[in-house]
């Protein structure tokens, strides 16, 4: 499983407790909103992270 910058930013958008998180990290890392997301994504959907089915879930084609 790879990070994707676009399924990264669904997940946050349809997920208020993950975008919670990235406003948290952002200001209290002083992180630009792209290293946020990607460590948001390292600790909460890579490697059996709580949001790693809800992440693969937008990977798969619809129809």
């Amino acid at each position: 499983m790879k990070y994707i910058k676009s399924q990264m930013n669904q997940l946050i958008r349809e997920n208020k407790e993950l975008h919670t998180r990235l406003k948290a990290l952002k200001v209290e890392h002083g992180l630009e909103k792209n290293n946020a997301m990607k460590a948001l994504y390292h600790s909460e959907v890579a490697a059996g992270g709580k949001y790693q089915l809800a992440y693969q879930a937008l990977d798969k084609p619809k129809g």
